[in-house]
C-alpha cells in the first residue's frame, strides 16, 4: 500500500485500537508490518515474565521482568490491564498509553482476550478488533512451525485457542489473516475511520 506524501501524518486521530486473537495467528507480524509502514502507528510495549525469544530484545517487543517486579507493577497500579497465559504474566503499562491518548495521538494494544475483556470494561470507548485465522487447520500449522516452544506448551496455547476462537462475537469486527497487507490496510482503514 503506498500513500501520497504526507498522507502518514496521524492516521488515528484519538482512537484507541485494541488487537487480540488467538496465539499463532499472527499479531506481531501484522503489528511489525503496519509500524514499518506508517511509523506513527504507536503500539505499546507489554511487559511480561516470560523469557525472551531467539532475536527478541527488551524494550522492543517486550519489557522482560522477574515475577518481583511484575508483583511490584500490578501492586502500584501501574498496569492498564494484565493477564496470566501460558504459564506466564503480561500487562500494559499505563501511564504511556495514558500520555498518548491525553494528547490525541493513536495508540495500538497488541494483547491476549484477557486482557482485551479488561480494556473493555475500563476503556469502552476503544475499537476491539479480532485477528482470525483462516482456518484451525492453518492455526495449527502456525504455532508447531513456531519451533521455539516444547510440544506442552504448545499443546497448552492450541487449547487456549479454542477458548479465545469462541470469545471472536466479544469484538466490534474481525480481520481473517490470510494475507499480512490486507489485514494492514483494513486495520489502518478502522483506525482512520471517523469515531461514531
Amino acid at each position: 500500500m503506498s500513500a501520497e506524501p504526507g498522507a502518514q501524518s496521524h492516521p488515528a486521530e484519538k482512537r484507541l485500537i485494541v488487537l487480540s486473537g488467538p496465539s499463532g495467528v499472527g499479531k506481531s507480524t501484522v503489528v511489525a508490518s503496519l509500524r514499518r509502514e506508517y511509523p506513527d502507528v504507536w503500539l505499546s510495549v507489554s511487559v511480561t515474565t516470560r523469557r525472551p525469544r531467539p532475536g527478541e530484545e527488551d524494550g522492543v517487543q517486550y519489557h522482560f521482568v522477574s515475577d518481583e517486579e511484575f508483583d511490584e507493577l500490578v501492586a502500584q497500579d501501574q498496569l492498564l490491564e494484565w493477564a496470566q497465559f501460558a504459564g506466564n504474566r503480561y500487562g500494559t503499562p499505563r501511564a504511556p498509553v495514558q500520555a498518548r491518548l491525553t494528547a490525541g495521538l493513536p495508540v495500538l494494544l497488541e494483547i491476549e482476550l484477557q486482557g482485551a475483556r479488561q480494556i473493555r470494561e475500563t476503556m469502552p470507548e476503544a475499537l476491539h478488533v479480532f485477528l482470525a485465522p483462516p482456518s484451525w487447520d492453518e492455526l495449527v500449522r502456525r504455532l508447531t512451525g513456531r519451533g521455539t516452544e516444547v510440544e506442552e506448551v504448545v499443546q497448552r496455547r492450541l487449547e487456549v485457542a479454542k477458548v479465545e476462537l469462541a470469545a471472536e462475537e466479544e469484538f466490534d469486527t474481525t480481520l481473517v489473516n490470510t494475507s499480512v497487507q490486507d489485514v494492514c490496510d483494513e486495520l489502518l482503514a478502522l483506525m482512520s475511520a471517523p469515531k461514531v
